[in-house]
């Protein structure tokens, strides 16, 4: 077991999409460390449970919808008296975002508002209260495919994903001495539940994404939940507008698609 080294202790960490894969992951290690942690997810049957695991609260949220989001901070506020980290993690993937010739409009805005529009609408809420303690550290999850061309096509999520980079940058300046860190996250692909799902559904695209990871697999959830620590605590307190990379090292890589 993991002793507690207390990085973060006493903060107030609010994490979406904190039910499943990198979310979850980030969950316990946020706890492990001695935050207080507030999950905002639609998974009612799940997120009690998990809050109970890791003594933090659970609040229902559709990260779309303005008002349950600005809800979701005010509850950490109210709850725990402060927002200090904010890991906006909440994100979708489904199959129907394919090449730009496949995927309608309809899939394309879905993805938009739960990719992008959530992450302006976390960053949104969290900002006053961080502004106001002057001092705080927003983690936005962007992708690899942020930075470089997806192998696999999936129009709705790269472009989202480049639009969470982007505004992660003009956030971290804007807001940089005041106080308040923003940086972006950018997985390489990792093991969670929505890549078990591509597996199940399209092996062969799923396979084609372990051809371009140098290391030779894919991430697990607890070492990308590691660099979001890192992100949160003090000790990247002279990291602001970032494209932090755990991709194993696929953006370094030259390879031709198969």
């Amino acid at each position: 077991m993991r002793i507690m080294a207390g990085r973060i202790a006493g903060r107030t960490a609010v994490v979406t999409g904190g039910c499943s894969g990198i979310g979850l992951a980030t969950v316990r290690r946020f706890a492990e460390e001695g935050a207080n942690v507030v999950i905002g997810d639609l998974d009612d049957a799940k997120g009690p449970g998990i809050a109970e695991e890791v003594g933090g609260t659970y609040v229902h949220v559709d990260v779309t919808d303005k008002e349950q989001v600005d809800a979701l901070f005010k509850t950490a506020k109210d709850t725990y008296g402060s927002v200090d980290i904010a890991f906006n993690n909440a994100g979708i993937s489904p199959p129907e975002d394919d090449s730009i010739l496949d995927t309608d409009l309809e899939a394309w805005k879905r993805v938009q508002d739960v990719n992008l529009t959530s992450v302006y609408l976390c960053c949104k809420a969290a900002l006053p209260y961080m502004l106001e303690q002057g001092k705080g550290s927003i983690i936005n999850t962007a992708s690899f495919v942020a930075v470089m061309g997806a192998a696999t096509s999936q129009i709705s999520y790269s472009a989202s994903k480049g639009g969470v980079l982007s505004m992660s940058r003009e956030l971290g300046v804007q807001f940089a001495r005041e106080g308040v860190r923003v940086n972006a996250l950018c997985p390489g692909p990792v093991n969670t539940p929505l890549l078990r799902e591509l597996f199940a559904s399209d092996p062969e695209r799923a396979e084609r994404r372990l051809v371009h990871v140098p290391l030779g697999r894919f991430a697990e959830p607890e070492e990308m939940a590691n660099a979001v620590l890192f992100l949160a605590s003090d000790e990247s307190s002279f990291m602001t507008a970032s494209t932090f990379l755990v991709d194993g090292g696929i953006s370094g890589a030259y390879v031709t698609p198969v």
